[in-house]
């Protein structure tokens, strides 16, 4: 396979870069495409110097079989049709595409085969919060239908980039140093504290993140299931907790539940609480799985359940995800 990465220097490019390495993915020939900053940079994949080419309008992509494109929804509009007319399959990370009816919204565990209808050629990678929510859902979704949920999430740094993780780790630096610290990524200090806002709000008074999370649920589990999220960034340098209670159409026992998170795909289950066993973002980083633990039947409601989940949310909630995507594609075509 022919494969290209387009936004190569930006935290889910570089962990497309080792993702694709790690899982020995069959690539004979890797493009790297940016914008005009990052056009002659260089990366190493498989022991070879990979020079970045400027991202423009021409047939670069004549050659390419499959593009994994994260360099932003504005980028991925308008360069969609030139990565795609020549028949590459485009696999975006950005939200552009993701509520559009002719574009697959996909998480591999759960709706893999929607990926396979691609009438524009693009196929969508669902939001961070939503993929690490849905691989969590659908262990018990196959077991009772979920009616409701409720979610906060507790997201790190890394949700907004390689620029919002230094500008944490700097903000520490700074605090011990008595200086100022520097706020740019996010709209007040993030270190030693917490920000109730992630992207901008909406009419409804929720932000566009926690809308995201209602749509993009729906449309990839193929489900009337209703979603109210709050979602929270955290001092955490990466990896996203959310602690999630659901409704379902029949009570659950704790036994099913976790019967059903162990043998789920994609699910990893820590959940002892006597011996203080429960995911955390420190030392998941990394890690391929969405833990789940802290497993309680919902006091307020005899079909309720309440549970804590932790996935990196660079691997899982973008570039693994996009990865499994390319890997159902050709084991199905």
């Amino acid at each position: 396979m022919n494969i290209a990465i387009v936004g190569t220097s930006g935290a889910v490019g570089q962990e497309l870069l080792r993702v694709l390495e790690q899982r020995n993915f069959p690539v004979d020939e890797l493009q790297l495409f940016g914008s005009s900053r990052s056009a002659g940079t260089s990366y190493n994949f498989k022991g070879k110097q990979i020079v970045v080419k400027e991202l423009q309008h021409n047939d670069d992509f004549k050659v390419i079989d499959i593009a994994f494109v994260s360099a932003g929804g504005g980028t991925s509009l308008e360069f969609a049709k030139t990565i795609t007319k020549h028949g590459a399959i485009m696999i975006d990370n950005s939200s552009a595409f993701r509520m559009d009816d002719e574009v697959p919204l996909v998480v591999p565990e759960i709706n893999g085969e929607d990926a396979l209808n691609r009438p524009k050629g693009i196929v969508a990678n669902p939001n961070c919060t939503t993929s690490q929510l849905v691989i969590a859902l659908k262990a018990i979704e196959d077991i009772t239908h979920i009616k409701k949920v409720h979610v906060a999430t507790y997201q790190a740094a890394s949700g907004a980039g390689a620029a919002a993780m230094q500008e944490l780790e700097e903000q520490h630096r700074q605090i011990v140093n008595g200086v100022k610290p520097t706020v740019s990524k996010f709209a007040y200090q993030l270190a030693y504290n917490l920000i109730p806002q992630v992207d901008v709000f909406t009419d409804n008074g929720y932000t566009k993140e926690e809308m995201k999370m209602y749509h993009e649920t729906r449309k990839i589990m193929h489900s009337n299931i209703e979603v109210s999220a709050t979602c929270v960034r955290v001092p955490v340098m990466r990896a996203h907790s959310e602690a999630i209670w659901i409704e379902t159409e029949r009570p659950l026992s704790l036994e099913e539940a976790r019967e059903a998170f162990r043998n789920a795909d994609g699910v990893e289950l820590i959940d002892n609480p006597s011996e203080k066993e429960y995911p955390m973002p420190l030392g998941l980083e990394g890690t391929d799985p969405v833990y789940v633990g802290r497993i309680r039947k919902d006091l307020t409601n005899e079909h309720g359940l309440t549970f804590w989940t932790v996935s990196d949310q660079i691997r899982k909630g973008a570039a693994l995800n996009a990865v499994q995507i390319a890997e159902y594609i050709i084991k199905n075509s």
